[in-house]
């Protein structure tokens, strides 16, 4: 296959959110050792990805950066110590999606699974391997628990909300409209709470006869991050992966001991790839057995993406965004 020496891609040139994402042509990376080129066929837009455009990802690209980093495509190049071959299928990560190609290390790819349209595949990594993640590897849920899963139309959210389903749980879901729980009862929800109308603590309290959630899967930040003490049982457990508030919140050692003594574990799948290592299994299982099967998400063009970026920093979306080039 010729591969060209240039190609499209989002370029954000500053901190100034959605607004600073351009259209540039920028050159074809070359993959080193180790590492995959891929032509990309669709690429994932995630909350991350607006929450880096405004520089709040400690040890991210500084600006200005392509932006992007969850892909499927075909390998077109490999550089030494692969065993991909060009031609293949394959779902990456890496950095610089939103483009015409993107290198992602081997060890962050996996096979494109068997059937799936290459825009399916491209909400795979971000959205179940945090989900599996929150609620496997780390919450360790089990059936008969109650799980509060916050922004529950989301990506991750309605991931989380089946997958939760699958290992037996009662799920309780927040979101901040009716349209978004309609979207999490329809994926299983068994309890759905309007944040921007009730008091979610209350909700949970009256959904588990006082009792509280068992366990906590908690994205938001500032003071939704400090009020999941109170929702959750004694010992009860609470995953953090992200802040989409941009909020920071904290909890000190004495509370931990003699006010909420639960358990609190945070989760970056981005910056601790190991963690990905011991879900493979998992998701191939799943996957096999159709527990994981993503609907087909909305589609956007390179020139749409600023502002479906905004829009989603604005949390005017549901469900998951591709790039499709």
């Amino acid at each position: 296959m010729d591969i060209p020496t240039t190609m499209k891609a989002l370029e954000i040139t500053s901190w100034d959110g959605p607004g600073a994402a351009h259209v540039v042509d920028a050159p074809v990376p070359t993959p080193g050792s180790g590492q995959l080129l891929l032509k990309v066929a669709a690429a994932a837009i995630n909350f991350a990805d607006t929450m880096q455009t405004r520089g709040r990802y400690p040890g991210g690209p500084e600006a200005p950066y392509l932006a992007g980093y969850e892909a499927s495509g075909e390998v077109v190049a490999a550089g030494p110590d692969t065993s991909f071959r060009p031609g293949d299928k394959v779902i990456g990560f890496g950095r610089g999606a939103f483009a015409g190609y993107m290198v992602c290390a081997e060890a962050m790819a996996r096979p494109l699974p068997e059937g799936w349209t290459p825009t399916k595949g491209a909400a795979l990594w971000t959205s179940w391997y945090t989900a599996a993640g929150a609620l496997h590897h780390l919450g360790q849920v089990q059936p008969g628990e109650t799980v509060l899963i916050h922004a529950a139309a989301g990506g991750v959210g309605q991931a989380a909300v089946r997958l939760a389903k699958h290992f037996g749980a009662r799920v309780i879901a927040t979101a901040s409209s009716a349209e978004k729980l309609e979207v999490a009862k329809r994926r299983g929800a068994d309890v759905l709470v309007n944040y921007t109308e009730e008091d979610f603590v209350e909700a949970v309290k009256e959904a588990t006869d006082g009792r509280g959630a068992d366990l906590i899967l908690e994205m938001v930040g500032g003071d939704t991050f400090r009020r999941n003490f109170e929702a959750v049982i004694p010992q009860g457990r609470i995953v953090v992966y992200g802040l989409s508030s941009g909020e920071r919140a904290s909890i000190d050692n004495h509370e931990l001991v003699f006010e909420y003594p639960v358990k609190l574990m945070g989760l970056n799948m981005g910056k601790r790839p190991e963690y990905f290592a011991p879900l493979f299994g998992l998701i191939e299982k799943l996957i096999a057995e159709g527990v994981i099967d993503p609907e087909e998400p909305e589609r956007h063009s390179l020139t749409e993406l600023p502002a479906v970026l905004a829009a989603l920093e604005d949390r005017k979306t549901a469900g998951k965004q591709v790039f499709v080039p």
